[in-house]
């Protein structure tokens, strides 16, 4: 197994008495910079309905508007971990923030949802950079297993945050003016962190040489964009031609992937990591989070101002109860990580997701956005559960020279995931549909959506269950 050995890294050029310091410059960069990158991926959770009014989307379009953004995570997470191991973890995080600015201003002037669109999907690349390298940059500057617990937290928490803060910043900002305003926000803070956030961190890369799997890069991002449109297209009927010709495409093309990385010299994927038990239960966890956890919850802020009649600022305050408590238990963790295998906090996480899906049930037939509370409090707990383990076994599933490409794999799963969600969460929704209505969302529909993720909360509890039978592999003498 090789091992990073970069002369940059603080532990080998800083002295005992300032490693400490450098590595506190560098959790607080790296998390200021996944707040960011949170804040801007749910922004359009709370006024998606006024920013679909304003560029003129429809229902399947505004499925777009959210999940474009998932798109350009999931297809560009893995060859961000692998560019970072190869060309530099710190070069790559800052090329991200730098790119984030750029593209987080063309959303904010784009004229057209299709401008939009694209705009957010180069938003996804540029987070992929900064969440795939900001966490492997963690990864390098931690060691200990009670250092890796602390930084994997608090990153973790920043992720509730970021969700947390992101629907409420926008849905006041455009109460107060437009819904444009917060992209211009995130703007100056990306370009103010690319610009001086870089002084922080240390450089450090894998002691191999630098390549760039092109193939690889190609095949996954066109493979997951044709399956995100085909679960889109199925809002309409699913064994029509334009979902099974996607589908099907999009099959063909992620295999090829695989079959590309098996062979490939430098795959951006080393498909040996899947031998590890516990990387295998970090990518199957992310997945299931992204199915789960993320997809229903980001739709349910939709559901409630169509079903229920809150405001975008209510809506938006809902959001704020789950990501919170995501946020408080995921910080939490930082104390507690290393008291409890991330197992069992996977198992834990899903199981409270399930049931807090499961309290809410009735809630658009009863009229009544009081009915969600309690539910959004027990499944935020349960995504912060679920934060918390993921990060932590992302880096610690992996080999040292690994890590950016661990943190790739499992934001990859977790965003695919995200994005499946959101798309069949909207699918479901709007399909259920009374006799003679058309268009928009049903109050059976908002309950399939809980149900669904309940389902899917339990398989995911299920894989980590079945993990714990799986005896530890007898380390190396």
């Amino acid at each position: 197994m090789s091992t990073t050995a970069d002369a940059s890294a603080p532990s080998a050029v800083a002295p005992p008495s300032e490693a400490p310091r450098s590595d506190a410059r560098a959790l607080f960069a790296v998390c200021a910079a996944t707040l960011l990158v949170l804040m801007n991926y749910t922004a359009p959770v709370a006024v998606l309905p006024q920013t679909a009014r304003s560029l003129g989307a429809g229902l399947t379009t505004q499925t777009w508007l959210i999940n474009a953004i998932t798109l350009g995570l999931a297809a560009t997470l893995l060859v961000a971990g692998s560019l970072g191991d190869d060309f530099g973890r710190r070069r790559i995080f800052r090329s991200g923030l730098a790119l984030l600015a750029v593209s987080t201003v063309g959303a904010a002037v784009a004229p057209d949802a299709a401008t939009f669109v694209a705009a957010r999907v180069v938003q996804g690349a540029a987070s992929a950079a900064i969440l795939a390298a900001g966490l492997g940059l963690l990864g390098h500057a931690f060691h200990t297993a009670q250092g890796r617990a602390h930084a994997t937290a608090r990153w973790a928490s920043m992720l509730g945050a970021g969700i947390a803060i992101g629907p409420l910043a926008s849905a006041l900002l455009t109460a107060v003016g437009s819904w444009r305003w917060l992209y211009l926000v995130v703007a100056a803070l990306a370009a103010l962190l690319a610009a001086f956030g870089g002084r922080l961190l240390a450089e450090s890369r894998a002691a191999r040489a630098a390549r760039i799997d092109v193939p690889g890069v190609l095949t996954l991002g066109a493979g997951l964009a044709l399956l995100l449109v085909a679960v889109t297209a199925g809002r309409t009927g699913w064994l029509r031609p334009a979902v099974l010709i996607p589908a099907v495409l999009g099959v063909l093309l992620l295999a090829a992937f695989v079959a590309i990385e098996a062979r490939g010299r430098a795959p951006m994927l080393d498909l040996a990591l899947f031998r590890r038990p516990d990387f295998r239960l970090a990518t199957l966890g992310a997945f299931f989070t992204g199915l789960a956890a993320l997809g229903p919850s980001t739709v349910l802020p939709t559901l409630v101002q169509s079903l229920v009649g809150v405001s975008a600022l209510g809506a938006a305050g809902l959001a704020f109860l789950w990501a919170g408590a995501s946020f408080l238990v995921s910080n939490q963790m930082r104390h507690l990580g290393t008291r409890h295998t991330p197992t069992r906090q996977l198992t834990v996480g899903f199981a409270l997701t399930a049931i807090g899906y499961l309290a809410m049930l009735g809630y658009a037939d009863a009229h009544s956005w009081a009915r969600t509370v309690p539910g959004l409090l027990i499944s935020g707990a349960g995504s912060g559960l679920l934060n918390a383990a993921l990060a932590r076994l992302a880096v610690a599933s992996v080999p040292a020279d690994r890590v950016a490409m661990g943190s790739g794999a499992n934001n990859t799963a977790r965003y695919v995931g995200s994005a499946l969600g959101v798309a069949a969460s909207i699918t479901v929704a709007s399909s259920l549909l009374p006799a003679g209505h058309h268009g928009g969302f049903s109050a059976h529909g908002a309950d399939a959506v809980l149900l669904l993720g309940t389902l899917t909360a339990v398989l995911g509890a299920v894989a980590a269950l079945a993990r714990r039978r799986v005896p530890a592999p007898v380390p190396a003498a």
